[in-house]
């Protein structure tokens, strides 16, 4: 099992990526408009950093339920996330119709076959400061997210292969590195 997933980009406007797990390297995207330090909503940036893995969902309707090391559960038709930051919930799974806007979980395209849920702006969740900041599929057709970090459906399989509980997910800027700090105060630094 790997304790990190790197995610490395050639410059910091960039929305393609190079994704390693272990010895394995995989290519990945980006949000449109490339890597922040400082996440805003509805920037379409990536935040650098180190975020553990949320439990993940997938659609039990499209695949089978993918070998992995991470809490999987089956994806449902009313399941929402909240990205309204003057709400209770911002950043928080929600049950849809949701009064706030919210973004669908059950979508028509492949990009949330397979989902996880990253700890990005999670504790303390700072309202207006991001949310909804996935490791998912790329949607087909294309090359950038709205900040997640997305992979293709034949590599996210060979990655949560080897993903354990214990995974997390480094996004390095191009110089330096992620928020060592707030990673040792979460008792995670990356390598």
């Amino acid at each position: 099992m790997v304790t990190y997933i790197h995610v490395r980009a050639i410059n910091q406007s960039t929305s393609k990526a190079r994704l390693s797990a272990g010895a394995c390297t995989f290519p990945c995207w980006l949000g449109r408009t490339g890597l922040t330090f400082r996440k805003r909503e509805g920037d379409d940036k990536t935040p650098i950093g180190v975020w553990a893995l949320r439990p993940g969902y997938f659609r039990a309707d499209r695949l089978r339920k993918p070998v992995c090391g991470v809490a999987l559960a089956p994806l449902t038709a009313n399941m929402g996330w909240c990205e309204t930051p003057v709400s209770g919930q911002y950043n928080r799974k929600v049950h849809l119709p949701f009064r706030d806007v919210s973004e669908g979980m059950w979508r028509t395209d492949n990009a949330y076959d397979v989902v996880f849920p990253t700890e990005h702006n999670e504790r303390p969740r700072v309202k207006g400061a991001g949310s909804a900041i996935f490791f998912h599929l790329l949607r087909d057709g294309a090359d950038c997210t709205a900040g997640c970090v997305a992979v293709r459906g034949s590599d996210m399989r060979k990655i949560l292969v080897r993903c354990g509980k214990r995974t997390v997910l480094v996004i390095w800027p191009p110089h330096g590195s992620p928020t060592i700090n707030s990673a040792r105060r979460k008792g995670r630094s990356p390598p």
